[in-house]
């Protein structure tokens, strides 16, 4: 009487472990799809930026603005700043310096 009763429980637990498998897996599929998605976002965004004219021609303003400690700041570097403030959100809050020194890295 007590055989059945445990290959029943045995099973149970089995099916509830597979269960358990199948949820974590369909879990961490979507986790890293859902990563994948803002790599591409952030990717993409990167890219444009780097690629936009506004963005290259600030570059030797920004050498400037950064070599100078912020002294000198040229139009291309100010349109490029509000570019950025414009387009990433990140870089609304984040300093004249920071953001000069992000385009130089560009």
């Amino acid at each position: 009487m007590r055989s059945p009763l445990i290959a029943a429980a045995l099973g149970l637990f089995v099916l509830a472990d597979v269960a358990q498998a199948h949820t974590l897996v369909a879990t961490s599929n979507i986790i890293v799809r859902a990563s994948q998605r803002s790599i591409d976002f952030t990717s993409d965004t990167t890219t444009s930026i780097r690629d936009s004219k506004i963005i290259r021609e600030a570059h030797d303003d920004a050498a400037s603005f950064v070599a100078s400690n912020g002294d000198i700041r040229g139009a291309h570097l100010e349109a490029a700043l509000n570019t950025l403030r414009t387009r990433v959100p990140e870089a609304r809050d984040a300093s004249d310096q920071v953001l000069a020194e992000a385009i130089l890295a560009l």
